[in-house]
């Protein structure tokens, strides 16, 4: 049942999709608003479907501390789901991700009209710059950024290391961040096609002045808070 469940939803998000950044794609001469909010709709029409499908629900704590100017959002990493969930929390954002997405037909083509920091993983130094130069220049031009500073999804309810890219960002632009948690990996396991009903919690922590500590301080005490979250919901 819970694979006809996942494949049914599988097969509702490919139809979106294709609907979706097809018409984002032809709108590419719009302006960013408009175009991100044509292309988020996409994960809008997911979390809802999720819900009907695979009795996925979102649970969302904090929400009082999102701030009204752009910031930086640090969070774990372990599924879609929440680079889904997140455009249905937060205002018009963009990510850090690798160039490779951007070569999937149509999803690919969609996103890079969001104005993504894309980097080349291969080339550590080069990305690092150009994370915190563009995350810069998307804060200055009022998009919040995501980062998932562990670099990859990590399996539920383990943490990988935190860069500092996200903390750099916001320590050159003078922009808060704000810390995230979320258990998506319980419903939706890193590597699995099958998705499992569930609640997710996402925690939305206090907005952290850049001015306060050094990069590496801000993204230990990122990763410390995160932690605690962890451990709070896995009890």
């Amino acid at each position: 049942m819970l694979f006809l469940r996942s494949s049914l939803y599988f097969l509702g998000t490919m139809v979106a999709i294709s609907f979706i950044a097809s018409i984002t794609i032809i709108l590419f001469f719009l302006p960013f608003s408009y175009r991100y909010y044509i292309a988020s709709r996409w994960a809008y029409f997911c979390i809802w479907w999720l819900r009907i499908t695979a009795n996925i629900e979102l649970k969302v704590i904090g929400k009082e501390n999102i701030p009204d100017d752009p910031c930086v959002i640090i969070s774990n990493h372990q599924s879609t789901l929440e680079t889904l969930a997140f455009q249905t929390i937060f205002p018009p954002q963009t990510w850090v991700f690798k160039r490779e997405l951007l070569w999937l037909p149509l999803f690919g083509w969609a996103i890079a009209l969001l104005k993504p920091v894309v980097i080349n993983r291969g080339k550590k130094i080069a990305a690092m710059k150009k994370v915190i130069t563009g995350g810069s220049d998307r804060l200055k031009n009022g998009i919040f950024v995501v980062v998932f500073p562990e670099g990859t999804r990590q399996p539920y309810g383990k943490l990988g290391d935190y860069q500092n890219g996200g903390s750099a960002i916001a320590k050159k632009s003078n922009n808060k961040l704000i810390p995230v948690f979320h258990d998506s990996g319980k419903c939706w396991p890193k590597g699995s096609f099958v998705k499992k009903p569930g609640t997710i919690n996402i925690v939305i922590g206090k907005p952290i002045d850049p001015n306060s500590k050094s990069a590496t301080e801000i993204s230990n005490e990122i990763k410390e808070w995160t932690q605690n979250q962890s451990n709070k919901f896995s009890i």
